[in-house]
């Protein structure tokens, strides 16, 4: 039964085209029908992932090649995401490594390709984007092996097939030029390549739960890999749960995989990719066995979060304006039921009991679920992000990052001199000789904080910039912060162009005439070190007077448009980002001017610490 599964997971870095090669294989797999609307990335079913062209889920899908299944998981190619790269990678036999034939191996290919090989898995190489003008096939392959034998892969690792592919038209090669005109070539690959699942179908069952979903008529769907035994629809199983305790249960429905959609089934057997219904309370890790004979698999094991952010319920004086979700319990409740799906996510008290700190990966993972919750109608205040430090043998230890930053050549010395002030260290520099040259830094992960906005605009957004973790060092230290000071609103009313066109040649504004603002609130950025309250509100005085400057054309120069990923890496430790469904707005943490500390004395003490 289990000689006719294949069961892959598709790994690359962000944009290499994962997703777009998936929509070709379901597509000429006749999994749609001829009349069938579809849409681009198929797989990239959420609202962020479409705006945001990033997969951020593992999703599961089928397909059928000749007498084959071929269960594929599409993987998310940012490291923030790593949580749901290692659960897929639990439920496949195989990978297919794509990688981008202009780019090369990147950091998160790096990371992804890791995991693959510590998980013994065997890899197939696709070189995706052949048909770019800048395509080097032979030299990024030889960066692939290159990236093989750093990762220590073993001999049999090093023996894969290599295809060339265009994902947009769903055509790929043995060899670059041959004349194959769809993806059959990658098919044969999959089965000649990927062993089947080793399971044994009349062995003690052992089912691992990788992923959750939910359905309103069904409850929580738990999707799974079988890896023993078989499944039966109304069978009384026990779930072995984290704690080491055997729940007995009652399977109500079970479901396979095909193409987008779910098939009811009645027995599922060792091997497959199920999903199954009606199973309360269980979470990702935990196993499904045999009740009389139990025999639970080892709990997934997950990379430790790096940065932590406290989220706090919104106490500005527009707090309950726009959002339906306002309370801490409704804060508390949001929070506990995105750790049932979020497995890299970690939720801890502080002292307060409306304010809790969330850790995750990375930036990028707690603004997804910032977003996701303002989407939500929930009102939410942040703070500044923040590592997470820990101490072993009397040892403060800090999360350590490899930076890859890819500029034109020009801008070299201006992206050394930022990370410089970062703790940034340069451990290699390559030059392709097209104009663009790639860096390679060791930094600590706090210097990334920020970064990214900083290095587009001294590069005037032409810098493509990823990292990934690398491990743990000493902590160096204290750290330069923002240098720059804040234009805060010092009463509340609506904002007027008189008041911001006498205001702008100060700073850098946040906003434009008629927005409402309140006291504390943050309206544009400083020129100088430090913070300057000023009035929005004041209005141009009629007068019978003649004056030379009565006429003078009000211009105002555009706001800078603040996008929740750039208040994130704007505000200083003394600020919060205030997200609702409808608005972002910064502001400070006390609000009455009078009783706020002056930025100066922290940013002279900041400094001093770094000198030092």
């Amino acid at each position: 039964m289990t000689t006719s599964i294949r069961n892959i997971a598709i790994i690359a870095h962000v944009d290499h085209g994962k997703t777009t090669l998936v929509d070709a294989m379901l597509r000429q797999s006749g999994i749609f029908r001829a009349n069938q609307e579809l849409v681009e990335r198929v797989m990239d079913s959420n609202d962020l992932e479409r705006e945001r062209g990033i997969t951020i889920l593992a999703k599961n899908t089928a397909l059928t090649y000749h007498d084959t299944k071929i269960n594929i998981v599409d993987t998310p190619g940012h490291s923030d995401f790593g949580g749901e790269v290692e659960r897929a990678l639990r439920m496949v036999d195989g990978v297919l490594l794509l990688v981008d034939a202009s780019e090369g191996p990147l950091p998160q290919t790096r990371y992804v390709l890791q995991k693959a090989l510590a998980a013994k898995l065997p890899p197939i190489i696709v070189l995706n984007k052949i048909d770019r003008a800048d395509a080097r096939c032979a030299e990024v392959l030889d960066e692939i092996y290159d990236l093989f034998i750093d990762l220590d892969a073993t001999e049999d690792q090093l023996d894969f097939p290599v295809l060339y592919t265009n994902a947009k038209l769903g055509v790929a090669h043995n060899a670059v030029g041959d004349s194959s005109t769809n993806l059959q070539p990658l098919f044969e690959a999959i089965v000649a390549s990927i062993p089947p699942p080793s399971g044994d179908p009349a062995a003690t069952l052992q089912i691992q739960v990788t992923n959750l979903d939910y359905s309103e008529y069904l409850g929580r769907v738990a999707i799974a890999r079988v890896f023993q035994g078989t499944l039966r629809r109304g069978e009384d199983v026990g779930i072995a749960k984290l704690s080491g305790a055997i729940q007995p249960t009652k399977i109500t429905k079970l479901f396979t995989f095909r193409g987008l959609e779910r098939d009811e089934a009645e027995e599922v057997f060792a091997g497959d990719i199920v999903a199954i219904a009606g199973v309360e309370g269980i979470q990702i890790g935990e196993s499904i066995t045999d009740l009389a004979n139990p025999a639970p698999l080892e709990p997934l094991v997950i990379d430790e979060p790096t940065l932590t952010m406290v989220f706090t319920i919104n106490t500005s004086p527009f707090a309950g304006r726009e959002g339906q979700f306002v309370t801490s319990r409704d804060l508390r409740s949001r929070l506990e039921r995105e750790l049932l799906t979020n497995v890299s996510l970690r939720v801890e008290d502080t002292g307060a009991t409306d304010a809790f700190r969330v850790l995750a990966r990375g930036e990028l993972q707690l603004a997804i679920l910032i977003e996701t919750m303002r989407r939500e109608g929930y009102e939410v205040m942040v703070g500044k992000p923040e590592i997470v430090v820990k101490t072993e043998n009397g040892r403060r230890l800090e999360p350590l990052e490899t930076l890859v930053v890819d500029c034109p050549e020009t801008f070299i010395g201006i992206v050394m001199e930022s990370l410089g002030t970062r703790r940034g260290e340069m451990k290699k520099m390559v030059n392709h000789h097209s104009g663009r040259v790639r860096m390679e830094f060791s930094i600590p992960s706090r210097g990334l904080i920020g970064l990214r906005g900083q290095l587009l605009t001294d590069t005037r957004g032409t810098s493509l910039i990823h990292s990934l973790l690398e491990g743990w060092t000493e902590y160096a230290g204290d750290m330069a912060m923002r240098l720059t000071g804040a234009l805060v609103a010092d009463r509340p009313g609506v904002a007027v162009a008189y008041a911001i066109w006498g205001i702008q040649e100060r700073g850098e504004m946040f906003i434009g005439p008629g927005i409402e603002v309140y006291e504390g609130m943050i309206l544009g950025e400083n020129a100088r070190e430090d913070d300057m309250n000023v009035n929005v509100t004041k209005e141009k005085k009629q007068t019978n007077m003649r004056s030379s400057s009565a006429d003078e054309a009000i211009r105002l120069i555009p706001p800078r448009e603040m996008t929740l990923e750039k208040a994130i890496e704007f505000i200083a430790d003394d600020e919060f980002v205030e997200v609702t469904p409808k608005s972002i707005r910064l502001r400070k943490k006390i609000l009455d001017a009078k009783r706020r500390p002056k930025r100066w004395q922290e940013i002279k003490a900041s400094a001093e610490a770094t000198s030092s």
